[in-house]
């Protein structure tokens, strides 16, 4: 797993790891920085996708500071005037040519040459009316407020400007310029985690880390889907990729555990078996045949009841792993249950929506996920922080909001995800997670 995750640093663990890297020497960080700006200008363009893609005549505005994060945004301005050749580019020097470091004056005459008479140098009181993006690279981690007063100002001036795009290089400058995007470069630093500024945070991995490195605040990367990439076995069956159990499902609550099963199916689960009320199956079995629905009586609140409880045990040695709560409802009969299925299951449980309550965790025998969303963390920690909650329960806590937070283990270790975004801010995407969990578990 650390192999697939890298530590994120303070500021000062970030600057040592930087001089042992670099060791003063230019052309190692000019090397690092053109990494930089190209994969801002990529990440750019990929998250530009979410609002129809980066316009072919993007006007783009550039602030620039002194140092490295001044270079890579001035990088990046450069890949994307060279991939769109009908944008135009307008740079703001805020502290002026002549306080620019090496490599970041060496990244402004290649954008000038590179653009030509679609880059314009502009003072900060000559800005356009708007903007497709705006490249925030006037401070990096080493800032020490306070800013200038003209800076603020600068910084007010473009918030209130209509841009499209707001993307800041590794921090929101002195935590004033408002992003959509702060892009992390080359590492992650703990402060970005914590700042309101920040929006929307991503993670430009540029080959500082080996893997292994300890720290027990992490980033997930994308090679933590590696093992999921290997081709199947030539000689396998359905009975080879495991039987994933779903448990949930109300008359009051129809959709949530259907698209569980939806997800568990396309996890690549063998075989799945839904446990639902009974008045729920036909309907079920017609949308998705290729799951197994048993009929489970009902609560005359149309809620699942203890005396089923039966038809799990009959069958809980046929199963990999059980995932319950999706639609699951709030009746106490209902509530009960959990406890019950929780002190039989022997395979990893996955617990969501309502089935996550405190009393009963106490009941598992098994190793559990807990995919809380804020609000349902709060009644099952009850005033716990996270890494406490996951240390005395032994879960791992998959705790979903604008960073989902992983907590795991005694010392705990917290992986954080920057992937998605506020497009799974709706009714139903925590139902497909369970249903994903479940069935890749």
């Amino acid at each position: 797993m650390l192999a697939a995750t890298h530590p994120i640093l303070t500021c000062d663990e970030a600057r040592d790891l930087e001089a042992r890297l670099f060791g003063g020497d230019e052309t190692k960080e000019a090397a690092a920085m053109a990494r930089a700006g190209h994969a801002l200008a990529a990440a750019v363009r990929r998250d530009f996708a979410e609002i129809g893609g980066m316009p072919e005549r993007a006007r783009l505005l550039v602030l620039v500071g002194k140092g490295h994060n001044g270079g890579d945004a001035l990088i990046a301005a450069r890949v994307l005037l060279e991939a769109f050749p009908a944008s135009r580019a307008d740079v703001v020097l805020v502290f002026g040519a002549r306080a620019l470091r090496p490599l970041a004056r060496r990244a402004y005459h290649a954008l000038l040459h590179a653009g030509g008479d679609r880059v314009a140098t502009r003072p900060a009181d000559g800005l356009a009316a708007d903007y497709d993006l705006g490249l925030d690279g006037v401070f990096g981690f080493q800032f020490h407020p306070p800013a200038e007063p003209r800076v603020l100002a600068l910084f007010a001036a473009v918030n209130a400007l209509p841009i499209r795009l707001r993307a800041a290089v590794d921090l929101p400058s002195a935590g004033r310029f408002r992003a959509d995007f702060t892009y992390a470069t080359g590492t992650v630093k703990s402060p970005v985690l914590t700042d309101s500024a920040a929006g929307r945070l991503r993670y430009l991995d540029l080959g500082f880390f080996r893997g292994g490195e300890p720290g027990w605040l992490r980033v997930l990367t994308t090679d933590v889907l590696a093992p999921l990439a290997a081709l199947r076995a030539p000689h396998s069956d359905k009975r080879t990729y495991g039987h994933g159990f779903i448990v949930g499902g109300s008359r009051n609550y129809p959709g949530a555990v259907l698209m569980a099963v939806r997800a568990a199916l396309h996890s690549g689960a063998g075989r799945v078996t839904a446990f639902v009320p009974e008045s729920l199956v036909a309907a079920y079995a017609a949308q998705l045949p290729e799951a197994m629905w048993v009929g489970w009586p009902e609560t005359p609140g149309g809620g699942l009841a203890l005396e089923g409880v039966h038809l799990l045990r009959e069958r809980l040695g046929e199963a990999s792993a059980l995932a319950m709560g999706p639609g699951l409802g709030r009746e106490r009969e209902t509530l009960a249950l959990v406890a019950d299925v929780l002190k039989i299951a022997r395979v990893p449980v996955v617990l969501d929506a309502d089935a996550l309550q405190s009393a009963a965790l106490h009941a598992a025998k098994t190793p559990l996920v807990l995919t809380p969303h804020a609000g349902e963390f709060a009644r099952i920690a009850e005033g716990r922080s996270l890494e406490d909650f996951a240390a005395e329960t032994g879960a791992t806590v998959v705790l979903k909001g604008p960073v989902t937070r992983i907590a795991h283990g005694a010392p705990t270790t917290v992986y954080h995800s920057f992937f998605g975004g506020p497009v799974l801010a709706r009714g139903g995407s925590g139902d497909l997670l369970c249903g994903l969990v479940g069935g890749l578990l």
